[in-house]
């Protein structure tokens, strides 16, 4: 040790944390801590970066706009699925209005039990 140590050039207070960053106190789920834990011990990296470029990873994906283009492709896709289980339906409901004794069909009797 030396005798006499320079503060002069010292600052006063807590250490400074990087810039962008804030300190902050969370919950974690233990098996998903481990996991982390785990996973940076593979990688050689902390599991706090790991945490974080994940929730970047997610945000980042999350924050795509949906487009005409991208929702003209899902209407194309998923209206003949739509529009067959419309017309089943109502293929349905005449027959059970067609049924003896007000019954209902077969199907709508298993529905029943």
């Amino acid at each position: 040790m030396r005798a006499e140590y320079d503060f002069s050039k010292g600052k006063r207070g807590a250490v400074i944390s990087e810039k962008g960053k804030t300190r902050i106190t969370i919950f974690i789920d233990n098996a998903i801590l481990a996991e982390f834990r785990a996973r940076a011990v593979k990688a050689g990296t902390g599991y706090q970066t790991m945490m974080n470029e994940a929730l970047r990873n997610y945000l980042t994906q999350g924050q795509q706009p949906i487009t005409e283009q991208v929702l003209r492709n899902v209407l194309r896709q998923e209206m003949p699925e739509y529009l067959a289980g419309l017309s089943a339906c109502s293929r349905g409901r005449s027959t059970a209005k067609a049924s003896p004794a007000g019954r209902g069909s077969a199907k709508q009797l298993a529905l029943k039990k």
